[in-house]
């Protein structure tokens, strides 16, 4: 890749690097624990675990998060005076959706014809962990770690259930940085080195409608009984203007992203949108995913298609998420949408709201020296690339609750999650390249940054 040591070193780490994310992507590691056994969790934290004092990590720990899961955590002390720079990245996974809808097992990783490795959480977020152990092991193989780090693994960072947040504040002192290297994040596209400076926050809200005691026979009662499923879902087509655009009373949805542009063709390609199906919203693209508020339906209970009987519902529920952009407040943003579902339910239906989760968005200071010195590490390792700044429309809560804690800590989000990538979506995977690459400029950066 070049003649820089770090990168030759980087390189000859690449197969062990795949044999451990091999290791890693075999648990089945949702933090989701009706859904799948709570050891796949705790046998990939003490993967983790085991990993970091294998690297010389200390005060290596297993910590119980108030949410019922564990985060990693380990401390490699560098030199006297150094800086000190905090890594994350999170062991826990989405689940695997349909795995019929796997080419190959989700829990295997497998390379195909592509080159790519596949597999769940290849990309978000065990390639991340890889990503940080291989930068460590390349600084150790060229002079060693110029700064101390704090490593910080998450358990549960895929439900949003807050568990390292809540951890955090009631440790202060356990995160505190000069700087943060979020590893959660990913290029614009694949060979373009990016950071991103925004995240969009989030609300997330169970919704569900009574109408009835039971359900009811549809020809001897239909027409007048209220339906319960039909009450929700026009309360949830409330939630869109007639192009898509999220429409929640009282909330602006007309900000604009200043940044890097989205071109609407290649981002048709990247979300794999059908022939003749158009896109929701106005503004550019980036307007729509980085700047401006947007609710989407995560599941509704009703019954199946299959086995369905000719019935009234009595009751319904839904799963809805609203993604909150910088500049609104995710806890006003929650308190208007809840405003909205009450005032658009018809017909009197009982309407219950639950809080699921919720994280403010996030916006960081690109104009820091942590930023300067990780341009100038992408630009090795990216050759005749020129470090970009876009935005991301996920949401990562725990960069918020640094920010309160740490003030003049620097935060950084780089990553593996590309659009090739398809996190959350079946068929995940991991470009070794970015791999690669990506662990070069960690590296560099933490040279760098020990520097400056």
């Amino acid at each position: 890749m070049s003649s820089n040591p770090v990168a030759e070193t980087v390189a000859s780490l690449m197969p062990r690097a795949r044999a451990e994310l091999t290791e890693l992507v075999a648990f089945r590691s949702v933090a989701d624990f009706e859904q799948f056994p709570r050891s796949e969790s705790e046998a990939a934290a003490n993967w983790v675990a085991d990993a970091l004092t294998a690297e010389g990590f200390q005060d290596v720990a297993l910590l119980d998060t108030p949410d019922g899961t564990q985060s990693v955590y380990g401390y490699l002390p560098g030199p006297e005076g150094a800086k000190t720079v905090l890594l994350y990245a999170h062991y826990d996974v989405q689940p695997p959706l349909d795995e019929a809808g796997w080419q190959t097992p989700p829990f295997e990783l497998t390379e195909r014809e592509d080159g790519r490795w596949y597999g769940r959480g290849a990309a978000d977020c065990k390639g991340g962990v890889i990503m940080h152990l291989l930068a460590l092991r390349a600084l150790k193989a060229n002079g060693g770690v110029p700064v101390h780090v704090k490593f910080i693994a998450e358990g549960s960072e895929e439900q949003g259930t807050g568990g390292l947040e809540r951890y955090a504040e009631a440790h202060p002192g356990l995160l505190d940085s000069n700087a943060v290297v979020i590893g959660d994040a990913g290029n614009f596209r694949t060979g373009l080195p990016t950071v991103t400076a925004t995240l969009r926050g989030m609300t997330m809200l169970r919704v569900r409608m009574d109408t009835l005691e039971g359900n009811l026979h549809s020809g001897q009662f239909g027409g007048a009984a209220p339906d319960a499923l039909a009450a929700l879902i026009r309360v949830l087509d409330s939630l869109r203007a007639k192009d898509g655009s999220t429409t929640i009373d009282g909330l602006t949805p007309d900000a604009s992203w200043e940044g890097l542009a989205y071109d609407e063709e290649q981002f048709r390609k990247d979300a794999k949108v059908l022939d003749g199906v158009e896109l929701i919203g106005d503004g550019t693209v980036a307007d729509r995913i980085w700047a401006r508020p947007a609710v989407t339906v995560l599941g509704i209970d009703c019954p199946p298609v299959v086995g369905a009987t000719p019935s009234v519902q009595a009751s319904a529920r839904a799963l809805v998420s609203l993604r909150v952009p910088p500049g609104i407040d995710a806890a006003e943003a929650n308190k208007l949408l809840r405003a909205h579902i009450e005032a658009h339910t018809p017909w009197g239906a009982r309407v219950s709201i639950e809080q699921v989760g919720q994280g403010q968005p996030f916006s960081a200071d690109t104009t820091s020296p942590a930023y300067a010195a990780m341009a100038e590490a992408m630009a090795v390792a990216y050759p005749g690339q020129e470090m970009q700044y876009a935005g991301q429309g996920g949401s990562i809560p725990l960069c918020n609750t640094l920010a309160a804690l740490y003030p003049h800590a620097e935060i950084l989000l780089i990553g593996l999650s590309e659009p090739a990538a398809q996190i959350h979506a079946v068929n995940e995977s991991v470009s070794p390249q970015e791999l690669e690459r990506l662990s070069i400029a960690e590296a560099l950066f933490l040279r760098n940054y020990a520097a400056s």
